[in-house]
């Protein structure tokens, strides 16, 4: 006999559609039951007409905690995250102070336990003392940032030398190294040559070409010293077609974001600060080839890179464009951004799950428990119905930030439960039931 049983929905996976009920036990999908056939549970739910999918997985949100909760905490963001039907949270190491020690990584994970409204991985920053890296290993966290332009000395590797010696430090290491493409010489050569801080000279700062050579210097240093990447996110034609050429070379995969998908850099004239973040928006010729690129399935994983800041800091008057604080909120609208693409036709169903389910969880460590709806795994479920239109609204967020990009957009279907370790943690928009998330580490 099930605790639950979810019958008559189409279960959505990364390779397909299918027909079938599910048992749910002990907080894992027990069994997958062929449509109709007999079974016994405490809790019968019919999903007749309706779609269930596994439950998202952002892999590239700041949370904010510790440090700078003002902007956000692990019980907002999770609460966020839930809503939108994120069941897993990869949260990146740029809190304060950065994630760089196992002791800080241990403060943190004792921080957000009780707190959390799903499932959290931490991420460690890798540092200038790559001495840290195998006692933070010992800890399993989900994967290492490493950052190649615009971040404090201590954490930056600007050079193809300084990557790589990086890398070798992971030699022999089961984990994944996130680089996010950057280059500090442009930026600072740029920044010497315009300091007027208008919106052209930021732009001017990070173009295409810096992202470009970030992927390739990523791609050749991780091809030579054998280790485990993933690109975060690219947003311009020429770093796509750079992915594109260069991405056999090594054990990588690539993500971009739902707002580079939706907006290009004319939009900060009406946007401004809430559009501002890095990299930069790019030309509209620029998201037509990552469009074009993720309907080429060029694209691994679409995460949010969830950044909110508090209202007043993004209001505030500022003397260059550079120095607004970089960053939006994105958890609560992942799943409605991803079906408006579907509602385009760009991307099916079953590419949304590959996209934010499948691929972060294998990527990430993470696939014996999240990314599909399996025997064994966990059950975080998403129950979808296409016979109802959702309206994404400023007035519904919960994250701190309190607003989103996409208010008042209407995609057609709406998310009317949310399920965590087989427990319905929200339930038609609205979150029920204490906090139950847990702390998730990279699988041995």
């Amino acid at each position: 006999m099930f605790e639950t049983l979810i019958r008559g929905a189409t279960v959505v996976n990364a390779d397909g559609l299918g027909r079938g009920d599910i048992g749910i036990a002990a907080g894992k999908v027990a069994a997958l039951i062929a449509p109709g056939e007999a079974a016994e549970a405490s809790t019968l739910i019919d999903a007749a007409g309706c779609f269930l999918l596994p439950g998202l997985v952002d892999a590239h949100a700041h949370l904010r905690d510790p440090g700078l909760t003002h902007k956000e905490d692990f019980s907002s963001g999770t609460h966020a995250a839930a809503l939108g039907g994120v069941t897993t949270i990869l949260d990146m190491p740029t809190d304060e102070p950065w994630t760089a020690t196992p002791e800080q990584l241990a403060d943190k994970m004792a921080i957000a336990k009780g707190r959390i409204h799903v499932d959290v991985g931490l991420q460690a920053v890798v540092s200038r003392d790559l001495s840290l890296i195998p006692r933070l290993l010992d800890l399993a966290p989900v994967s290492f940032e490493l950052f190649t332009a615009d971040v404090p000395d201590t954490f930056l590797f600007a050079s193809l030398d300084t990557v790589a010696e990086a890398l070798k430090a992971f030699a022999g290491a089961d984990t994944l190294i996130g680089i996010s493409p950057g280059d500090q010489s442009i930026l600072a050569g740029s920044t010497a040559r315009d300091r007027s801080g208008s919106v052209a000279a930021f732009l001017d700062s990070r173009p295409p070409l810096a992202e470009a050579n970030g992927i390739a210097r990523a791609l050749v240093a991780a091809a030579s010293a054998e280790a485990r990447i993933h690109v975060r996110q690219i947003n311009s034609e020429l770093g796509v077609e750079t992915w594109s050429r260069l991405r056999g070379m090594a054990d990588a995969s690539v993500e971009t974001t739902p707002q580079n998908l939706f907006f290009t850099a004319q939009d900060y004239e009406t946007q401004g600060a809430k559009l501002k973040a890095s990299p930069p928006l790019r030309s509209p010729h620029d998201v037509d080839a990552l469009r074009a690129a993720l309907g080429a399935g060029l694209i691994d994983i679409i995460a949010t890179d969830h950044a909110p800041h508090a209202p007043v800091e993004k209001a505030a008057a500022y003397a260059a464009f550079a120095d607004i604080p970089g960053g939006m909120p994105g958890l609560q609208t992942l799943l409605p951004t991803m079906l408006r693409l579907v509602d385009e036709g760009l991307i099916a169903l079953p590419d949304l799950v590959r996209m934010c389910s499948r691929n972060p969880a294998e990527r990430f460590g993470l696939s014996r428990r999240k990314g599909r709806i399996a025997a064994g795994h966990d059950a975080d479920l998403l129950i979808l119905d296409p016979r109802q239109s959702s309206t994404i609204a400023n007035a519904d967020q919960v994250s701190r930030a309190g607003y989103t990009l996409f208010d008042g957009w209407t995609v057609k279907a709406r998310l009317t439960s949310v399920f965590l370790h087989g427990r319905e943690i929200v339930r038609d928009g609205r979150l029920v039931g204490a906090a139950q998330g847990k702390i998730v580490t990279r699988e041995s």
